[in-house]
């Protein structure tokens, strides 16, 4: 059984906050969430829909609020752990269980419940879409091809789509191109064996 316990990765260091999470715990408790396991952690859901989640790490404790960039965070308490990277999610760190407030605890996820009732989540950017001259041209040539391309999800599509666009020259578009046209034919993926 050793084994299993090492391998926890970022969830590793809860125990070292047992307390301090349970005190936590009891808090979100306080409210109309409902406590799940996602990815290893612990996870308040609201509706199904992500709210808070909370985990020790090695130097703190945190609750994090998936979509915690709506929250108006006042107390100054949230900080975005990957700038650039992440988009919605915010967490609130913790050193000791002195920290802990109690009040504006619940006031920060009684606005972030407010909120998802609202339906405030960023929308994924919808990704633009390319065009292959090249394969359209296939295509009106071999309408097998077409028929088979069009049997691949939008997201497949895509990714063949993108594979044959970002060539810098039209040389290496046709070797993508000849390629991709058996796999096309065949029904596999661009990325299948990957998955």
């Amino acid at each position: 059984m050793e084994a299993k316990s090492e391998n926890k990765g970022m969830w590793k260091y809860g125990s070292q906050w047992e307390e301090e999470l349970l005190l936590l715990k009891a808090i979100i408790d306080k409210t109309e969430l409902t406590e799940t396991i996602k990815w290893g952690g612990t996870v308040y859901v609201y509706d199904k829909k992500n709210v808070v989640g909370i985990g020790g790490f090695k130097d703190y404790f945190a609750l994090w609020f998936f979509n915690g960039v709506f929250l108006k965070d006042e107390k100054k308490k949230l900080i975005n752990a990957q700038e650039e990277v992440t988009k919605s999610l915010r967490q609130w760190r913790f050193a000791s269980k002195d920290e802990i407030n109690e009040k504006v605890i619940l006031e920060y996820i009684k606005e972030a419940i407010e909120n998802e009732k609202q339906g405030k989540v960023i929308k994924p950017s919808k990704k633009e879409a390319i065009v292959s001259e090249l394969l359209n041209k296939e295509m009106t040539q071999n309408p097998a091809l077409k028929e088979a391309f069009e049997k691949f999800s939008p997201y497949k599509q895509y990714e063949f789509l993108e594979y044959i666009e970002t060539a810098k020259q039209e040389k290496t578009k046709i070797s993508r191109i000849e390629k991709v046209l058996p796999m096309i034919l065949a029904n596999v993926g661009l990325n299948d064996k990957y998955r």
